[in-house]
């Protein structure tokens, strides 16, 4: 009875600010103008398929370079001394101090025509490069601001090491890239399944970095939804929309979930 009696804030917060504001995605979704039940919301999803796709790949190669530097960075990080896993710490989370915005925001004023990287460029009389407003740019910006949520759930699972496991492994002749797919690559596993989720579910839902990163020309589902909420008033269409999202990261969590259970049940 304690703990229940515990949880009911927890209850009460969530019941206001998750399934209050689901209910209402859902009935706008739903409805129409005039608050008349139809499905004519969800079939107008149809034309935007193409925008859907697009996410969906930005946000996967964004995951998995985020997945390859940050494993890099996590395996490193693990391997050092305290005190410079610490600064490490430190120097990877500073950036998120600073709102997302204003991190998306410098840059932009790195990659602009005018900016830093053109102008060292230009120094060596090298022609400038074409950064800003283009794909490359825009997945760039997602790697910028997603990858300490890559590296710190991967740092975890890998410092939780045994090394005495590694050692023994070792001392029966396994190799360094035996011990690193037998032993360290599968121990880490549900910190990776963990940091896929947190980057992949962000990265398809962003709309702050395609619009200052991409300069409009690369529109993803983000962006739909905000100028339906906020410049079209469609609001049926764009709950519409969102209820899909919601159920494509509902999906990812599901899946990743259960891969996650098979992997600390093979490690059992």
């Amino acid at each position: 009875m304690k703990s229940r009696v515990i949880a009911v804030p927890y209850v009460i917060w969530s019941g206001i600010f998750i399934i209050v504001p689901t209910l209402f995605v859902g009935y706008f979704a739903f409805t129409d103008s005039n608050g008349t039940f139809t499905f004519e919301n969800i079939s107008k999803i149809g034309k935007y398929a193409n925008v859907f796709g697009r996410s969906i790949v930005y946000a996967a190669v964004a995951t998995v370079l985020c997945l390859i530097f940050g494993y890099l960075l996590a395996y490193f990080m693990a391997h050092l001394k305290e005190h410079q896993k610490s600064l490490c710490l430190v120097l990877l989370m500073l950036p998120m101090w600073i709102n997302l915005v204003l991190r998306t925001q410098a840059l932009q004023n790195i990659l602009m025509d005018n900016g830093v990287i053109n102008r060292l460029l230009g120094l060596l009389n090298i022609p400038s490069l074409k950064l800003l407003d283009t794909s490359f740019s825009v997945v760039l910006g997602l790697i910028y601001n997603y990858l300490p949520f890559m590296v710190l759930p991967i740092f975890t699972s890998l410092e939780k090491l045994d090394n005495k496991v590694i050692e023994a492994a070792q001392d029966l002749g396994a190799n360094s890239v035996n011990v690193f797919t037998k032993i360290t690559l599968p121990l880490s596993m549900p910190g990776v399944y963990s940091g896929i989720i947190m980057v992949f579910i962000p990265c398809l839902s962003t709309f702050v970095i395609s619009e200052k990163l991409g300069g409009g020309k690369v529109y993803l589902i983000g962006n739909v939804i905000n100028d339906m909420f906020n410049q079209n008033y469609n609001f049926n269409v764009g709950a519409a929309i969102s209820l899909v999202m919601m159920l494509i990261m509902i999906i990812t969590l599901v899946v990743f979930g259960f891969l996650d259970d098979e992997t600390k049940e093979g490690i059992l």
